[in-house]
Parts: structure tokens; sequence; C-alpha cells
């Protein structure tokens, strides 16, 4: 598994979210309510506190104790306690079902639509959050199952609108303009005033 997403701002972080998949797993399930450099950032900085990121490891040690590397300041996400459980959840299933290795979801070639549903059958993974990581598995790591821009939606487009279609600083700008203009035009469909 080799990519080319540049997200983080640090090439260690990148290097290693392009070529683990469990790392790039990981970063995807963060991508909540934080922004996309930290999210991202954030197997690395497992990586460097854990000194691996093994999900047959991570499954076995308590949950608590796991909980706690994740909230070490500085924290691995505005939430590290909750996605801290969800990485440890994640990670048991990974080692129970997968092989202890995330690239093992999709190893066996299966459609579109089929990683689809085992993609949402994980921790974490809701229906965009799925269809997300779909395209980013195709634009970024080559991964393209037969039917992935139906399962992908809207994010198999080339409009710059995730994570999917970062891969330099300029597009990592573009992403970023795009959805600042979703966030402006949600506020004034919502009659909120705009910022001046």
């Amino acid at each position: 598994m080799v990519g080319d997403l540049y997200i983080t701002g640090d090439p260690d972080a990148d290097a290693l979210l392009n070529n683990d998949s469990t790392a790039l797993m990981i970063g995807m399930l963060l991508d909540q309510q934080v922004p996309l450099e930290w999210a991202f950032a954030g197997p690395y900085t497992l990586l460097s506190r854990l000194g691996h990121l093994d999900a047959f490891v991570i499954a076995e040690q308590p949950e608590d104790d796991f909980v706690a590397v994740c909230c070490e300041k500085p924290a691995i996400h505005r939430f590290p306690a909750s996605m801290g459980r969800r990485i440890h959840s994640l990670c048991t299933v990974l080692a129970d079902r997968y092989e202890g290795r995330a690239e093992m979801i999709w190893a066996d070639g299966p459609t579109g639509s089929q990683l689809a549903r085992r993609l949402r059958a994980l921790p974490g993974f809701g229906d965009e959050k799925t269809k997300i990581f779909i395209a980013l598995l195709a634009k970024r790591q080559g991964v393209r199952p037969a039917d992935w821009e139906q399962a992908a939606g809207v994010f198999a487009d080339d409009q710059p609108r995730s994570i999917a279609d970062v891969h330099d600083a300029a597009s990592l700008a573009e992403v970023r303009a795009w959805k600042a203009a979703q966030r402006l035009a949600k506020r004034d469909k919502q009659g909120r005033p705009l910022a001046t």
C-alpha cells in the first residue's frame, strides 16, 4: 500500500498514512469535529506513544489504559476519551475479523457495495465516512473495486470536497475553500447573519 495523501504538514506522519492501512483507517475514524490535519496526525501521535499500531496489541490492552494514552497532552482529538474507545473497538474488530490488518477489509477484491457494507459495520463508520473512505482508497491508494464510484457517491467526482481529494498543498487549499463555501452557504440558507 503506497499512496499520495498530503495532509498533516509532517512528512513522517503523511508517510505513515500512505504506507499503513491501519493508520489510514484510524485517521479516517478521527476525522470528525476537528481539523483534517489534527485528525490524520492522530495515528502518528499514537505510534510515537505506543511504538506500534498493532491492532492485536491494542485490542488486548485494557481499554482504559489505551484511552489514557489517547488523552495524554496533546490529545489525539477534541474528544480523546470517546475517540480512544472507538479506536480500541476498531482494533478489536480488525483483530477478530481481519487478521489485525485494515487492508484485509478490501484485499479479497470486494465490489464497492460489498466494501461499503464492510466499512459501515466498523465502529465509527457511518454512511458519509464510508463513502469518503472508499473515495480515499480509490483516489489516493489505487484501490478501485468494481462500482467504487457508485459506492463513494458524490465523493467520487472531481470536485475537491474531502480528504480523498488532497494530494498536495494546492489541493488541500481547494478542499478547505470548498468546505468554507459550503458552511457559508448553509449559514446563509438558514438565515443567519453573515460575518462581515
